[in-house]
């Protein structure tokens, strides 16, 4: 019985202790689950470079937003990521406070983006939000919920959105069955796998670190072959394949409808027009991208997964002056290795920064009436012919040209006798033998070869003076040396009578002028000098034909003039005014009443016809930017108290204009080409109100345009906020800044960075810390090196202090110009 009973005993011992391990293993197993279950939870939602809201897939009836917490230097905010870590999906922060919807590379260095579902519309960094909305629809809305971009799954049974291995987002029913993805609507950039269709297309971004939408394009013509096209301001052409060459003699095929073609993971492409091409570092085991750049050739990019850079494994150019548009017009394209613009002579170049925008003539064709040509040997300027003939002479062809108003230059063939009249001079460059010469036609003035100024006869035709040109013909026939007393005898009659009413009418002005009190004389002078409206003809006499342009911008061109009372005036043509003459007479006499001494004033107006020009004082020194950015000793350096008075000077003229003038003006293009100084070095403001008169008249799609230019744009213009005078507040910042470093603030940071805006923002971040840090030596290395450490400390962190302020994101932060004035003025006073 005893053995019995131990025997029990020993056995419930050893059914307890089995339990208690079962239990130990079960919790062990339970325990080492849920943290293989929160690692890969930590895994699929890691952040990339910036916050991260987490997950491997959205739901349906759920949204995301951009935190107010986001850090300012972080570019990008992850959704999303693929399930083999490659690529993650969120909001992309492209400017200050703008962010897109966007996928990118984890492992390259700069989140380089594949796909943007936003590129031309960002979106505000506080209040927007992706949703997956209970309707099915992906939508992405704005601060104020107006959907900025959405996808066509409404009421389709729609159930999550994924980002797959592939990096096509895609939304997706309960069976896993695919309604939408990215693939179908690629933005620059082809993935493996991801098909080119007659219904898909590459579009380039604007810029080097920029998103939006750009000038070019790769897509399935309606010939069925894959093309590149350039869609320029001004014209569009095809340049990739040779549009001159045969389709066959190129190795393609325009019979194959069906329009499809594909880039493989090895670093293979095909297409159903027979186009081809492999990557030169073959194999499946590469991170690869096709990509349509900015500067409109096509490249196949290749990751490497140590260092996260890419490298170029395949081209469609090896040298680029074959893509049009990259030098614009009036110039010729060099590659020596890289891309080098120049301009024609005869030719400037519209902006020296940007090669795009060409070169212009120096003289007017239209105003002119005698031309010759210049011989730019072995140049062509492919396509814009106005006509083509064969077997003709050199001279026939100088005349066809010379007979066409709109006729800017031929090409001729020697030995050929082909002849090419040019509408527009784009896409030039030179060529070998056997080439085509172009002859450019200009002005004979301005020819400078010694063989044509012998030949032909310099003139120097101008409209106001046309009439004087022929007064003494008529003492000859027809180059007769036969005297015609008939003629003399009425040219003597003629002369005398107007030398007589001459004579008499000078002896009664100058008795009047004797007998006029000496207050009546200086009344006509002030009167005569104010506000008023001068003629076109005026105008033209007194820029002799608007020889001298001191500038142009993108309001219009200026010219230096002369008025009859010796008074220097600026000209200005004004470009996109679209009013009526009485519309435009009431807003010009409105800014023509706004007067102060840190404004540029405005003399009078012109308008005629299609002419709209403004009448200003001239001022000597120029530009503000002609004299900071000159560091080739051309220009005096600005000493630091003139700095410090510029930057009063001009917040004063920019307060005037917020809340002091008859009309409240916002300015809209504030920068240092717009602020001009006088001979004391004084700032004026210039080309304030004329945005009001660009957009009166306008269309609301011009309205809905950024104004102003790169850089000194505040952020809400970019997010279609309304404006006031915070987005002058805002590029007056940028200007302050400038005028401390004595640089661009794009030049802050180091070439080859993407993103110059992104840049800008971290650099700013940096400064904020320093100024609020006790340590202030780091101010010279800071300030502009020109000085040689010779400024005002105080000054200069009042400066910064200001300069930082005014370029906060959030508007509401930024002071306002009148409080500007009055920190400043402190320390002067």
């Amino acid at each position: 019985m005893a053995m019995a009973l131990d025997a029990s005993l020993e056995k419930n011992q050893m059914t307890t202790a089995m339990a208690m391990a079962a239990i130990k293993s079960a919790y062990a197993y339970t325990f080492t689950t849920s943290i293989s279950l929160l690692l890969l939870l930590m895994i699929l939602v890691a952040p990339a470079n910036g916050r991260s809201h987490g997950g491997s897939y959205l739901a349906r009836g759920t949204s995301v937003s951009v935190e107010d917490g986001t850090k300012a230097a972080a570019t990008t905010v992850t959704i999303l990521a693929s399930p083999n870590g490659a690529f993650a999906c969120g909001f992309y922060r492209v400017a200050t406070n703008a962010f897109t919807i966007s996928i990118w590379f984890t492992g390259s260095s700069g989140k380089t983006v594949a796909w943007t579902a936003n590129r031309d519309a960002p979106v505000n960094g506080i209040g927007s939000r992706l949703a997956f909305r209970k309707d099915g629809a992906l939508a992405l809305l704005d601060y104020n919920g107006a959907a900025v971009w959405s996808t066509n799954t409404s009421a389709t049974g729609a159930s999550r959105v994924e980002l797959l291995d592939s990096g096509d987002l895609v939304v997706v029913d309960a069976d896993g069955r695919r309604l939408w993805g990215s693939f179908d609507s690629p933005t620059d950039t082809l993935l493996p796998s991801q098909p080119m269709t007659r219904h898909t297309k590459l579009v380039s971004a604007s810029a080097r670190g920029l998103l939006s939408s750009g000038l070019y394009t790769f897509y399935f013509d309606i010939d069925n072959q894959l093309k590149l096209i350039y869609n320029g301001p001004e014209v569009g052409s095809v340049y990739w394949p040779d549009p001159f060459i045969n389709p066959l003699a190129n190795h393609r095929t325009t019979y194959n409808s069906s329009q499809y073609g594909v880039l493989e993971q090895t670093g293979r492409f095909a297409a159903s027009d027979n186009f081809k091409f492999a990557a030169s570092d073959l194999g499946d085991r590469v991170i690869r991208r096709l990509t349509l750049d900015y500067d409109g050739n096509l490249r196949l990019y290749s990751l490497n997964a140590t260092t996260g850079s890419w490298s170029v494994s395949w081209m469609v150019f090896r040298g680029v002056c074959n893509i049009h548009g990259l030098c614009g017009k009036n110039t010729l394209c060099r590659y020596i290795p890289k891309l080098q613009c120049s301009c024609l002579r005869g030719f400037e170049v519209v902006d020296a920064s940007d090669w795009s925008k060409g070169c212009r003539r120096k003289a007017n064709l239209r105003a002119t009436q005698d031309f010759s040509f210049r011989k730019v040997a072995g140049a062509d300027f492919i396509g814009y012919d106005l006509l083509y003939w064969e077997r003709v002479t050199i001279q026939n062809c100088k005349h066809l040209c010379l007979d066409n108003a709109n006729c800017q230059a031929f090409g001729y063939r020697q030995g050929e006798g082909k002849c090419f009249t040019k509408v527009y001079l784009f896409n030039g460059k030179n060529f070998p033998n056997p080439h085509t010469d172009i002859y450019l036609k200009v002005p004979k003035g301005m020819l400078l070869s010694s063989s044509e100024l012998a030949s032909d006869k310099v003139t120097h035709a101008c409209h106001v003076h046309q009439k004087e040109a022929n007064t003494s013909s008529l003492m000859f026939q027809d180059g007769s040396s036969n005297f015609k007393f008939g003629y003399f005898l009425t040219s003597a009659l003629t002369l005398l009578f107007i030398e007589v009413v001459l004579i008499t009418a000078g002896c009664w002005i100058v008795h009047k002028r004797d007998r006029r009190p000496e207050i009546i004389d200086e009344g006509y002078t002030i009167i005569s000098s104010q506000f008023r409206i001068f003629s076109y003809r005026e105008l033209q006499k007194a820029t002799n034909c608007f020889q001298e342009e001191l500038g142009t911008g993108g309001s219009g061109a200026v010219y230096k003039g002369v008025l009859d009372d010796e008074r220097k005036v600026a000209v200005k043509k004004l470009n996109d005014v679209m009013q009526g003459e009485q519309e435009f007479r009431s807003e010009i006499s409105v800014i023509g009443r706004i007067y102060h001494m840190n404004l540029v004033r405005i003399w009078g107006f012109c308008v005629e016809k299609t002419h709209r020009l403004l009448v200003s004082e001239f001022i000597e020194n120029g530009s503000l930017a002609t004299i900071l950015f000159d560091h080739q000793s051309n220009s005096p350096v600005l000493q630091w108290s003139q700095r410090y008075n510029v930057a009063l000077g001009v917040a004063k003229g920019l307060a005037y204009l917020h809340h002091e003038c008859l009309e409240w003006i916002v300015h809209c293009d504030v920068k240092p080409e717009n602020i001009l100084l006088d001979r004391d070095f004084q700032p004026k403001i210039a080309d304030f109100g004329l945005m009001k008169l660009q957009q009166r008249g306008s269309n609301a799609q011009m309205l809905s345009k950024v104004h102003g230019t790169r850089g000194y744009i505040a952020p809400e213009w970019a997010l279609n906020l309304p404006i006031n005078g915070k987005a002058d507040v805002y590029s007056y910042g940028v200007v302050l800044l400038e005028l401390v470093k004595g640089v661009r603030l794009s030049r802050w940071v180091v070439e080859g960075e993407e993103g110059v805006e992104m840049a800008d923002i971290c650099s700013i971040e940096i400064l904020k810390e320093k100024l609020a840090g006790e340590d202030q030596s780091w101010l010279l290395e800071f300030v502009d090196h020109r000085l040689d450490g010779d400024f005002n400390h105080s000054e200069a962190i009042v400066m910064l202090k200001i300069a930082v302020s005014c370029v906060e994101e959030e508007r509401s932060r930024r002071p306002s110009m009148s409080h500007v004035v009055e920190t400043l003025l402190s320390l002067v006073e």
